[in-house]
């Protein structure tokens, strides 16, 4: 038998994938800059214990002793992991007497985290 060009009947579904004949329109995306804060965002809760942190955060304003005795993990490793979600502008810090204590700044973060760990759950 001789082989020849195959045709888009004959190629399957990858055919239909690849079909350069009939382009998607682009996507209107948002400024750079906003994907790039995006970007930022991700990065600042794609530490495990960060994601713990928020979780605990949203029952409400946390002490870091508190925090580390719900995540028995140790209070400078606690504290590190706080700088980068107050730098990320993910949790805000006020002091109450000698303490200081973490809140959530915004309850669209929650939800990003509530959402990754419920899909990362499904398996």
């Amino acid at each position: 038998m001789a082989s020849g060009p195959e045709s888009p009947a004959d190629a399957g579904p990858a055919a239909e994938i690849h079909d350069h004949g009939s382009r998607a329109a682009p996507v209107p995306l948002p400024p750079q800059h906003v994907v790039s804060a995006a970007g930022d965002l991700l990065r600042a809760l794609s530490a495990p214990l960060r994601i713990a942190i928020v979780l605990q955060l949203r029952e409400g304003p946390r002490c870091v002793h508190e925090l580390v005795d719900a995540l028995d993990v140790a209070q400078p490793l606690v504290s590190q992991h706080l700088r980068v979600l107050k730098s990320s502008h993910v949790v805000s810090a006020h002091r109450r007497g000698r303490e200081i204590r973490y809140e959530l700044l915004d309850d669209h973060l929650l939800h990003i985290v509530e959402a990754a760990v419920g899909h990362a759950g499904e398996e």
